[in-house]
């Protein structure tokens, strides 16, 4: 992942884009790559805290965004809520960052996914984040 010494495209870069009419829209566009499951994002000023850096809730809203995401995969495809999220704030992101993100699986039971991520700006560790996502059942017709 860059930083801002490196501005790229990110759609040249394989990343895709996920805007939606909900909270993201809010805080997006988020961007997803497909090949190894990573998700970024171009920390702008509407990311900003009172001290001009990255405000932490974006950056839990991101964490949770992917982990989401990742669990639902795991979950072949079944939605997923988030039942617990705690994240570690390690260092600041600056306006401008890439910022990146990779969803790991801890581990999937019948009803719940584990998961772990690191937020980062380039190689620096911003933040890290361990949850738990409850696969929801669909009701049967």
């Amino acid at each position: 992942m860059t930083s801002e010494s490196d501005p790229f495209d990110p759609d040249d870069a394989g990343w895709t884009s996920i805007e939606n009419a909900g909270f993201i829209g809010h805080v997006g566009p988020l961007h997803w790559r497909a090949d190894d499951g990573a998700y970024a994002f171009r920390a702008e000023q509407k990311h900003a805290n009172l001290i001009g850096v990255v405000h932490g809730g974006m950056l839990m809203s991101f964490a949770d965004r992917a982990l989401g995401e990742a669990a639902m995969r795991a979950a072949d495809g079944a939605n997923c809520v988030t039942i617990q999220l705690e994240m570690k704030f390690i260092a600041v992101g600056h306006l401008g960052d890439w910022i990146g993100f990779r969803p790991q699986v801890v581990k999937r039971t019948g009803s719940l996914v584990f998961m772990r991520g690191d937020v980062r700006a380039g190689s620096r560790l911003l933040a890290s984040a361990d949850g738990v996502w409850k696969i929801l059942r669909r009701r049967s017709s």
